[in-house]
């Protein structure tokens, strides 16, 4: 079939491609990136700002769905 014809002749130009890479010694990382740490920084909130979306009833406490996967 012309499909089994197009795909082998893939698979050798992807062949001939690979051979021309030079071989060279395995490298895992290039970059001494490993295990690499942050300080924890707080950053000030402000609750004001996170809650002015929210839907607040008229004793000023969040309205919130329930969870439907809770009985």
């Amino acid at each position: 079939m012309e499909i089994e014809k197009e795909a082998e002749n893939i698979l050798n130009k992807f062949s001939e491609a690979l051979d021309q890479i030079p071989d060279s010694e395995e490298t895992r990382y290039i970059v001494d990136n490993l295990n690499r740490t942050r300080e924890d920084v707080m950053e000030k909130k402000n609750p004001e700002k996170i809650l002015r979306n929210a839907r607040v009833d008229k004793n000023g406490s969040v309205v919130a769905e329930k969870g439907k996967w809770t009985k």
